[in-house]
């Protein structure tokens, strides 16, 4: 992995893990559908100048159906509910929450695609619920009932990225970009007519939380989704993976400096075992993340 390569892939786990950050910041003023609505239109805006500039035109006719769909799943009803949890739950734990995804794609696997769970998959999500179940339970924001629902919330948009996770699988192949493009304009779509009945709290949000929307909706979204496409351009899907492991770390130190959350023992100890989970959940190891970037490389060379 070259040194470029690398610093892309921090710089992606630096942005996405920001993203719970700035939904803290601004979903008080802005309320969950309006900055979502921000988000995703913002991204597309952005996106839509990147396939100008590239001469790149997105085949809506040919793919208006996948794209409708997959943006419910993949990112309009989980940022919504991301941004519902946002009003209660702390960024660390949302960051945290946010890469169980990958458990919920093996479980989903096996309730409806008959995927055989190994030894491995179950003891990744049995180490995936002690995690959380560590997390939530000895959390103080948790300790109230009240926030239970914001629990599930966040709980369920991971189960979304789970869900999209296997309709991709399953869906036609469509280049990434055109699917991240698409994607961003049906999610506007999906969230727009939420607009009329979900009013936002305040009528002139404050500044530092109009930053926070640019942010989420340019540099979280537009921005992430492009060093995205080309780490897996450069190493591959396997050892862009990494960056599932790294949000959770970014998350929460961004919560710590910026909003004064504290780093519990539970928060570092549910962390770990939730990215351990995971990391069987999907088979990931150093050993196959070498193997993957070698290849790639030789690829690359052979071009």
């Amino acid at each position: 992995m070259t040194p470029g390569s690398i610093i892309r892939l921090l710089t992606l786990a630096a942005i996405w893990g920001a993203s719970f950050l700035f939904m803290r910041v601004a979903v008080a003023e802005f309320g969950p559908a309006w900055l979502m609505f921000g988000r995703v239109l913002l991204a597309s805006l952005f996106l839509a100048a990147v396939a100008l500039a590239y001469q790149r035109s997105l085949p809506i006719r040919q793919y208006a159906g996948h794209f409708m769909l997959l943006s419910l799943f993949n990112t309009a009803l989980p940022f919504l509910l991301f941004a519902y949890a946002a009003q209660t739950l702390t960024a660390s734990l949302l960051a945290v929450l946010n890469a169980t995804a990958p458990l919920w794609g093996a479980l989903i696997g096996w309730l409806f695609f008959r995927q055989l769970m190994t030894i491995k998959v179950v003891l990744g999500l049995a180490l995936g619920i002690s995690g959380v179940a560590i997390l939530v339970g000895f959390d103080d924001v948790v300790a109230n009932s009240a926030a239970l629902p914001a629990v599930a919330a966040a709980a369920g948009a991971a189960c979304c990225y789970g869900i999209a996770t296997w309709y991709t699988r399953l869906a036609r192949p469509v280049p990434a970009f055109i699917n991240a493009h698409g994607n961003m304009w049906g999610a506007t779509l999906w969230l727009a007519p939420l607009l009329w009945f979900i009013p936002m709290p305040v009528a002139e949000p404050a500044t530092q939380s109009i930053l926070a929307v640019l942010a989420l909706g340019i540099v979280c979204t537009g921005v992430a989704y492009l060093l995205y496409f080309r780490l897996v351009q450069d190493l591959g899907a396997t050892p862009t993976l990494t960056v599932t492991f790294l949000i959770p770390v970014f998350g929460v130190v961004w919560g710590h400096l910026f909003l004064d959350e504290i780093i519990g023992w539970h928060t570092l100890a549910g962390a770990t075992i939730v990215i351990a989970g995971t990391m069987l959940v999907t088979g990931f190891s150093v050993r196959a993340f070498r193997a993957a970037a070698v290849l790639k490389e030789q690829e690359l060379k052979e071009q």
